[in-house]
Order: structure tokens, then C-alpha cells, then sequence
């Protein structure tokens, strides 16, 4: 089969033929019906030096999978072959207090996972490839009727991250307060949408591209702003000087950061899901009194099951731009330079 692989650190994965894995017990072979390309996979293969992550090379790209149940190892049952489903993505040990909780972004103990501190395309085989081996059955969720692989794919991360960043703030997201979406990209064109469906908040979107402030008019935004437009007025503006109760910084860099440091209330929360490098500064009155910083890293599997429903009832919509296998170094050029819209979904 095909695989975009990444063979040394520092280097362009390339597009090579491998053998097609078979499940052993309790393991499942999933067809690929689509895989997402997110920003992340860039920092993997342009920024990890040797000895960072406990890594073996090679392994396939890909941490965002849906497709189709191939076959089944022994002792898996409920899991049918032709079987529409999404891949849990991040692979723990499966026995910690936090694994057993669906939450195995945040294993305990790494050393007993597949691979520690990875999963799909990170550390082990992803989904860049005609068929993916997922190492557990737990890390493979139906698709509920009427969702199809392709727009699931990027649901998986691209929807998971910012919907867990979201619903940990929701006792704030009431229907007089304001959320602020930093970057309307593939993950942040997903947060408004997560704020719009399950809360009676306002959304505030900031970009700096024309076209991903006209997509989050489109998918619900009720003010839409470039980083120039004097955002921290506007929002106080907006909110009789209080300034938004949640804030997602989809970037993460210092200037967005920045942003999110200003425009918040008191008393509110800013979550970091980009990973832009950026720092923000703390310091006694570097910011609004007892506001709430954390980053988070992908939601649990229990919220993906949630994401998968709400996208199922048309409450969340992907914009997605395909791109075939053949043409994956493309889609991942693309992304570099700023000029998709949404999320790009690689189909085999």
C-alpha cells in the first residue's frame, strides 16, 4: 500500500509503498477514507530534532482518521468489516486513572503506551496511507447515520481540540457573555461553530484573511474582526467594557496572545490550543484579575463521541478541501503557506 512516511528527523516525509498491516488480537485494520492535515504534522517534520520525542522512525504521518472497518484481530467484537468509523488518535496505556477516564492524551504511564507520548502518525503508523492498524479496538468509534469518513477525518483533532477547550469553560459561556475566537482556521473555524451549538454565547472571530472572516460570518460569528481593526475597543465595545469571558487562541503566537491577554474580563478564561511558540507574560497587573490561563492538548474519547453527534445533526460543519494520497506533499505545501480555508483532508 501507500504511505507518506517520514524516514529521518529534519526531513521531507516522502510517498513510498509498504506492505498492508494485519491485526493481531484485539487490534483492527481500518480502510482510510480520509485523514486530516494539520499544522502540527509541520512542526513534526520541520522542527523535531533527533532525540526530542521518544520516537522510532519511520512511521506514517496522519493523526486525524476515519474510514472504514477492514478487518478485526481475535477477541474484537461489535466492530463489523465495512463499518463506518473515526480513530481515537491519541493511544495511552489504557490503565491509568486518566486512560480509563477516556482521556488518554494525558497517559500516566507512558512507558506502557504504544508509543509514549504519540499514537496515530506520531510516534507509530497514521492514516496518510491506504489502510491504518489501530493498536486497540477502544480508539475506534462508529460513525453515527448520515457522517460520512471524509468530513469526519478532521473532526477527530481539528474538532475535538477546540470542542474540549470549549466545553471546559461552559459554566462561563452563558447567554450574556462573549467568547473571542483567535485564527478561523482548520481548527478555529471549528470553535465557532462548538460555541454557537452548544451555548447561547456571542462569537467574536478574529483573522487577518478576508476569506476566513466571510466563513465565520457564514458558520454563525456575530462580529468578525482583522487584528487591526482596534479588536480590544471593539470587544469592550461589545461588551459594555467588561471584555470576553472566554477566550481561544487558535495561534498561539505572541501577537495573538497579546490579543487574548487584552481583550479578556475578569474572572474569565484564555485557552491556547495554537501552537504558535508565542510567550505571555505574568506578572501582578500583566493582566485581568484571577482570569484562567491553560493550554490543552486534544479532548477525550468520550467528547469525540459528542463531536461525531453533533456533526451527525448538522450542528458542526467542516470546511474541507480534498486532496488524493498522490498529492499529499501538496496539501501539506499548501497548508505552509497560509492559502487553504478550513482543513485539507487527504483521501486515498
Amino acid at each position: 500500500m501507500r504511505a507518506f512516511r517520514m524516514h529521518d528527523w529534519l526531513t521531507e516525509p516522502v510517498l513510498t509503498e509498504v506492505d498492508v498491516p494485519e491485526p493481531g488480537p484485539g487490534q483492527v485494520l481500518v480502510r482510510i477514507g480520509g485523514a486530516g492535515v494539520c499544522h502540527s504534522d509541520l512542526h513534526v517534520f520541520r522542527e523535531f530534532e533527533p532525540g526530542r520525542m521518544p520516537w522510532r522512525l519511520p512511521f506514517t504521518l496522519g493523526h486525524e482518521n476515519a474510514g472504514w472497518v477492514e478487518s478485526v484481530g481475535a477477541g474484537v467484537t461489535g466492530l463489523d468489516p465495512g463499518m463506518p468509523v473515526a480513530v481515537y488518535g491519541p493511544w495511552g496505556c489504557g490503565a491509568c486513572d486518566r486512560c480509563l477516564r477516556g482521556v488518554e492524551t494525558y497517559c500516566e504511564r507512558p512507558r506502557d503506551a504504544p508509543v509514549p507520548l504519540g499514537g496515530a502518525g506520531l510516534g507509530l503508523d497514521g492514516g496518510m496511507a491506504d489502510y491504518l492498524l489501530v493498536p486497540h479496538a477502544r480508539h475506534v468509534v462508529p460513525l453515527p447515520d448520515g457522517l460520512d469518513p471524509v468530513t469526519a477525518a478532521p473532526l477527530t483533532d481539528a474538532g475535538l481540540t477546540p470542542y474540549h477547550a470549549v466545553r471546559r469553560s461552559w459554566s462561563k459561556l452563558t447567554p450574556t457573555a462573549t467568547a473571542v475566537i483567535i485564527g478561523v482556521g482548520g481548527l478555529g473555524h471549528l470553535a465557532v461553530q462548538v460555541v454557537k451549538a452548544t451555548t447561547a454565547a456571542r462569537v467574536v472571530a478574529v483573522d487577518t484573511r478576508p476569506e476566513a472572516l466571510e466563513l465565520a460570518r457564514r458558520l454563525g460569528a456575530d462580529v468578525t474582526l482583522r487584528p487591526g481593526d482596534g479588536v480590544a475597543e471593539v470587544v469592550r465595545d461589545e461588551t459594555r467594557g467588561r471584555g470576553a469571558d472566554v477566550v481561544v487562541d487558535c495561534v498561539g503566537n505572541d501577537e495573538t496572545l497579546a490579543l487574548a491577554a487584552s481583550v479578556a474580563r475578569v474572572l474569565g478564561d484564555l485557552t491556547i490550543v495554537g501552537l504558535g511558540g508565542g510567550r505571555l507574560p505574568v506578572s501582578f497587573f500583566a493582566m485581568p484579575f484571577e482570569l484562567s490561563v491553560q493550554t490543552t492538548y486534544w479532548g477525550s474519547r468520550p467528547e469525540l463521541v459528542e463531536v461525531l453527534a453533533l456533526a451527525s445533526r448538522g450542528l458542526l460543519h467542516t470546511e474541507v478541501t480534498r486532496f488524493s494520497l498522490d498529492d499529499v506533499a501538496q496539501a501539506y505545501r499548501r497548508l505552509e503557506e497560509g492559502t487553504l480555508t478550513g482543513r485539507a483532508v487527504v483521501t486515498p
